[in-house]
């Protein structure tokens, strides 16, 4: 699938996390032994090593960017770690414990009184990915499922400036978050889950995932760079991975993203990334322009499901 006899060995040879999921998405074969070994050495054992021992790592659970509890666990859950790792099983519980908002989502500060859409889907994500239970995880949707907007889509700022069109940014992570839970088989509403999912890939289909749909114009020229990791960020590598995730791949709306991934794909079968978002982090990936394991992954991994190489 990769194109060049070279790029699997590069990616089962970059990282534990590129050879586990290398494995995985592109020879059908979910390896165990590999998948543990992601804790053990290279950028998983990193970030795990930063946890601190009350649980948290950063500051807490969503400061500062990037190093948080939040952001790290989301991190490590994109790099296929072990779903029973009881650092990141336990952290997570204690995220799903702490204090709520009132809207039943999470509380990004102490004195937040509405939770933010966009961080309730991304804890949705790694939180079912890391065995929550279906009674920590029903606030969460209750939170998410009310801030459905009228375009199908959701935008954090909607209860911060009124925005009333829908963010790419927030929409994916909801659609992420609403496929973990949906793939971890939690039964709490998930009917309405799943068709309020269809209503945000609907929301990114309309707009080709990166064009505005009046003009037909690239909403942003940064949406059509790819990133690793995306953290909350749209581009249009992270919106392909999420659409085609939810089982959306002979959508002829997906053609334009597509285009790009060829087109950025380099001639020796790999891809690089742009520059990553400013902020502290914990680990360094490869720089801007040089060949990225992670990015090459996932970019297989969408072709892989389209049926195009």
């Amino acid at each position: 699938m990769s194109g060049h006899p070279d790029v699997l060995p590069w990616l089962r040879a970059a990282d534990p996390s590129t050879a586990y999921l290398a494995a995985r998405d592109l020879e059908d074969h979910d390896d165990p032994v590999l998948r543990s070994a992601i804790a053990d050495s290279g950028v998983g054992a990193a970030l795990l090593g930063y946890r601190r021992s009350d649980g948290h790592w950063g500051s807490g659970f969503a400061l500062p960017q990037w190093t948080s509890t939040h952001d790290t666990v989301l991190e490590l859950a994109g790099l296929g770690l072990d779903p029973g790792d009881p650092r990141a099983t336990s952290s997570v519980r204690m995220v799903l414990e702490a204090p709520r908002c009132a809207d039943g989502g999470l509380r990004v500060s102490p004195t937040a009184h509405r939770s933010d859409v966009c961080i309730n889907g991304m804890a949705l994500t790694y939180c079912s990915r890391f065995g929550a239970q279906t009674p920590l995880l029903a606030g969460l949707i209750d939170a998410i499922l009310a801030e459905r907007m009228a375009d199908g889509g959701f935008n954090c700022r909607s209860t911060r400036s009124g925005a009333t069109h829908s963010s790419v940014h927030s929409t994916t992570s909801v659609i992420e978050g609403f496929t973990a839970y949906l793939s971890a088989g939690h039964p709490y509403r998930a009917d309405e889950v799943a068709g309020a999912r269809a209503e945000a890939i609907e929301f990114l289909l309309v707009h080709r995932l990166f064009r505005s749909h009046r003009t037909g114009q690239v909403i942003r020229p940064e949406f059509t760079r790819l990133h690793h990791p995306a953290r909350w960020r749209f581009d249009v590598l992270r919106g392909l991975d999420a659409v085609t995730a939810a089982g959306v791949v002979a959508d002829e709306r997906l053609s334009d993203g597509l285009d790009v991934l060829r087109r950025r794909r380099r001639a020796d079968g790999r891809w690089a990334g742009a520059r990553g978002y400013p902020g502290a982090t914990h680990v360094e990936y490869p720089a801007s322009r040089e060949p990225n394991p992670w990015i090459t992954v996932i970019a297989l991994r969408i072709l892989r499901r389209v049926g195009v190489d």
